[in-house]
């Protein structure tokens, strides 16, 4: 196969750029959209026997949708790497917990208060195989935040067919699993049914069928985002190691048909050296087929006229993934700001962040990144003010909450706020 390749700025590469900014129509399209809205609206009035329908039709399963718990032994190996994933995502993520604010001012108390919340839906993805380290990274932060009730939904074949899940599931602590998958488990989660509580939140990659179900049950539940093709972009100049560029864009795009890996350089010769080792090491992955296929489609490598050229490029992508192999690899990361997660230097593949090196790796995409953070403690807690004013300081603020009040036109509010005015309270 060959890459396409284009330099910055060009015709070429503004096109390209629209291209990636399509892929994510698919999330919203007719059919997705339609099957999502269906879903919701079934369950929600139709309850059990509605999801057992939507189960039956895309699950092939039948009975309860809660998992039966079931011993799962896995391998050593795989419970070592599990329990170093575990040790440093949790040394990382316990950094993001915090007390909130207090002050104190005028004899008065104003507080912020960090609640976890009251209950959390999950969903692990299991379309080309079961994504036990979202599991990982989606119920540790909330396990931290304190979240006392975790409710996950996976598809049938995923938690049937994979030990290691089975074992990470129990590992976290997590005792309500349900078997489904797709649309029809996030309206589950999101509306609820006699046997399946609704949570607040929901959170979680799937599909573009899940992905249009969380657009549909936003406002009724909090979402942690629309998630949608994966993406990498690699920043580098000519001294990078090809074989590593190579290596970190094939691992991107073996995820799925559409995702996107990118490289912009400012060195043509890099350029050329990348594209021969994608060609070279693409024969030899079993997933082949679906790497070059998502690379003939989304792939790209740019050349660069400039630095700033290069980072104008990629802060209009703002990818998911942005790998910087570069001499000043660590400084560079100042040049940007739209990334959903940055890997610095050329030892910082992007599959680290996949699993082990101790951040999350759900991440905004599809350009979100312009607004949206990466998964996180914050994200199973909500805030809450908590406001004590002493005699004095609601006197003192009277007046100027009346003044405030007549130009809202708001009578009542002034009203209120002058019985504070020089009269004791409580």
């Amino acid at each position: 196969m060959k890459i396409r390749s284009f330099r910055i700025p060009s015709a070429e590469a503004e096109a390209h750029l629209a291209l990636l900014a399509r892929r994510s129509r698919a999330l919203f399209d007719g059919e997705a959209s339609r099957t999502a809205e269906r879903a919701v609206s079934e369950i929600r009035t139709g309850g059990d026997r509605a999801l057992a329908r939507w189960r039956k039709r895309h699950d092939g399963v039948v009975g309860p949708a809660r998992a039966v718990r079931r011993p799962a032994r896995v391998l050593r190996e795989f419970r070592d790497a599990f329990e170093e994933s575990l040790s440093r995502l949790t040394a990382f993520h316990s950094l993001q917990a915090t007390p909130g604010a207090r002050l104190r001012i005028a004899g008065s108390l104003l507080e912020e208060r960090v609640l976890p919340l009251d209950s959390v839906g999950v969903y692990v993805p299991g379309g080309e195989a079961p994504y036990v380290s979202t599991a990982l990274m989606t119920i540790l932060p909330a396990r931290i935040a304190g979240v006392p009730r975790i409710a996950v939904a996976t598809p049938p074949a995923a938690y049937d067919g994979s030990r290691e899940l089975r074992y990470a599931l129990a590992r976290l602590g997590v005792t309500e699993v349900y078997r489904m998958g797709g649309a029809h488990a996030i309206a589950a989660l999101a509306v609820g049914t006699p046997s399946i509580a609704a949570v607040a939140k929901i959170v979680g990659p799937g599909n573009r069928f899940v992905t249009a179900a969380k657009r549909v049950v936003a406002g009724l539940v909090g979402i942690d985002g629309l998630a949608g093709p994966t993406e990498v972009a690699v920043f580098a100049d000519g001294g990078a190691d090809p074989e590593r560029v190579a290596a970190d864009l094939l691992a991107q795009a073996e995820h799925d048909l559409e995702a996107a890996a990118v490289l912009v350089t400012t060195s043509a010769r890099l350029g050329q050296r990348v594209a021969a080792a994608i060609v070279r090491r693409l024969p030899d992955l079993p997933t082949r087929e679906r790497a070059g296929r998502a690379l003939a489609r989304y792939g790209a490598i740019g050349i660069a006229a400039s630095v700033p050229a290069a980072v104008a490029f990629l802060e209009r992508f703002a990818p998911e993934h942005l790998g910087i192999q570069t001499k000043r690899s660590y400084a560079d990361t100042s040049l940007f700001r739209r990334a959903g997660s940055v890997f610095a230097g050329g030892a910082s593949s992007e599959v680290f962040g996949d699993y082990v090196a101790g951040t999350n790796h759900v991440l905004p995409t599809n350009g979100t990144a312009r607004f949206a953070s990466a998964l996180s403690v914050r994200d199973f807690v909500r805030r809450m003010p908590v406001v004590r004013l002493s005699d004095r300081d609601a006197a003192s603020l009277s007046p100027v909450a009346q003044i405030w009040a007549r130009v809202e036109g708001l009578p009542a509010h002034g009203a209120a706020a002058a019985l504070r005015q020089g009269r004791g309270t409580r």
